[in-house]
C-alpha cells in the first residue's frame, strides 16, 4: 500500500515587479510585460469596486444562489478572495465536496496504477515551465498538489484516467483556490459534468464541440464558414487546444479566470461565446488567408494583442458580439455533429 502525503498548495501568489517580471500568479511575462501592466494599472480600479460590491452581497446572502444579480456580478468579474468560494458553489463542487468527507484523501491512500503514475509524473515538468511556483527549484507544495489532484482523479475516474491538457487545468486550480481537495471536485465539475466527453478516450465531446462551433460560424461569419469549409478538419487544427485547454496558454490568464468565473457559472456555451468573439472580431484578418498555413497563422495571432489582454472590455464582448446563443441551440447542434461523426466514424474500416 503506497500512501501520498495530501500537501498543501498554500504557498502566497507572486507579487509581480519590473525587475522579474513575474504576474501574481507566478507567471513570468517576458514580451507583453509592459501592455499588462498599463492594463492592470486601470484593471485595479475595476477589481476594487467589484470587490466591495461582492463582500456586500456574501454579506447579505453569504449561500451563493443562482440569481440574475448573481449571474450579473459574475460576468462583471470575481475578485480574487472570492473565486475559489464562487466557482465552488456554483459548480456542484461545494456540494460534493460536503457530501464525500474523506473521500480525495482516500483515494490517495488506496494503492496506486503504476503506469497511471508514471504517465503523470512524465508531464510534471511540462506544467507551466514558465511558472516560478511549479518550477523544480520552486517549494514542492505545488508540484506535489498538482500530482496529488491528478493521481486522485484518474482513480475517481478510470474511463479518463490521466490525458494530456488535465495538468494545465489542475495547476490553474491550484493557483487559484491554494487546496487540493477543492481543485479535486472543481476538476471534476468540469471534466465530469461542465465538459462531458472532452477527456474520454474518443474524445467525442471535444470532436463534436469543434463541429458545433463550425456551424455557428457559419451563421454568424457566413464568409469565414466557406472558408474553413475548404480545409476539412481545419477546425480541429485550429481550435482543438482552445477547447481540451479551456483557454489556458491561448489568452492571458486574467481573461481566462474571467471565463472561468462565467464557465463554472453558466456552463460551456461560454466556450463557444468566446470563440465566436475572436471569430467576428477578426473576420477581416481571416479571410485575407489564402493557404492553410496562412489560416493557422492567423488564428494564433488573433488570440494575442490588446483586445483579449483587456479582460474586462473582452468579457463584456463576449456577451454581446456573438448575439443570441442559448444552450439549446448548442444541444441540438451537438446531436447534429455526434451523429455525424459517428456515422463517419463507423464508415472507416
Amino acid at each position: 500500500m503506497e500512501r501520498e502525503s495530501k500537501g498543501d498548495a498554500t504557498q502566497p501568489l507572486a507579487r509581480p515587479n519590473d525587475s522579474d517580471r513575474v504576474d501574481p500568479y507566478g507567471f513570468e511575462r517576458r514580451h507583453d510585460f509592459e501592455p499588462y501592466k498599463e492594463m492592470m494599472n486601470e484593471y485595479v480600479a475595476v477589481l476594487n469596486r467589484r470587490s466591495m460590491r461582492w463582500s456586500k452581497l456574501l454579506e447579505e446572502t453569504p449561500q451563493v444562489e443562482k440569481n440574475l444579480t448573481v449571474k450579473r456580478f459574475v460576468r462583471k468579474g470575481v475578485p480574487g478572495e472570492h473565486r475559489a468560494r464562487i466557482w465552488m458553489a456554483a459548480s456542484g463542487a461545494q456540494e460534493q465536496l460536503e457530501s464525500k468527507p474523506g473521500y480525495y484523501q482516500s483515494l490517495l491512500e488506496m494503492e496506486h496504477d503504476a503506469r497511471l503514475k508514471e504517465t503523470i509524473r512524465t508531464d510534471m515538468h511540462r506544467t507551466f515551465p514558465d511558472n516560478i511556483l511549479f518550477q523544480s527549484k520552486a517549494e514542492p507544495g505545488m508540484q506535489k498538489a498538482l500530482y496529488n489532484v491528478l493521481l486522485a482523479y484518474g482513480h475517481h475516474n478510470q474511463t479518463v484516467g490521466y490525458c494530456q491538457g488535465m495538468n494545465f487545468i489542475a495547476g490553474y486550480l491550484i493557483i487559484i483556490t491554494k487546496e487540493e481537495e477543492k481543485s479535486f471536485w472543481l476538476m471534476d465539475a468540469l471534466l465530469g459534468t461542465i465538459l462531458p466527453d472532452y477527456y474520454s478516450p474518443d474524445m467525442l465531446g471535444l470532436k463534436t464541440d469543434q463541429e458545433v462551433l463550425g456551424e455557428l460560424v457559419k451563421s454568424k461569419a457566413p464568409a469565414v464558414g466557406q472558408l474553413m469549409a475548404q480545409y476539412p478538419g481545419m477546425w480541429t487544427l485550429v481550435v482543438s487546444r482552445w477547447f481540451i485547454c479551456l483557454y489556458i496558454d491561448i489568452l492571458p490568464i486574467e481573461t481566462v479566470l474571467r471565463i472561468w468565473d462565467c464557465l463554472f457559472y453558466e456552463g460551456s456555451k461560454v466556450l463557444f461565446r468566446v470563440a465566436l468573439t475572436l471569430v467576428l472580431h477578426h473576420q477581416t484578418e481571416i479571410l485575407r488567408a489564402r493557404s492553410l498555413p496562412d489560416v493557422c497563422e492567423c488564428f494564433k495571432q488573433i488570440t494575442c494583442g490588446a483586445f483579449t489582454l483587456d479582460c474586462h472590455a473582452f468579457t463584456q464582448k463576449i456577451f454581446t458580439e456573438p448575439g443570441s446563443l442559448s444552450m439549446a441551440t448548442i444541444n441540438k447542434l451537438r446531436e447534429k455533429c455526434r451523429r455525424q461523426i459517428l456515422e463517419e466514424e463507423s464508415r472507416r474500416p
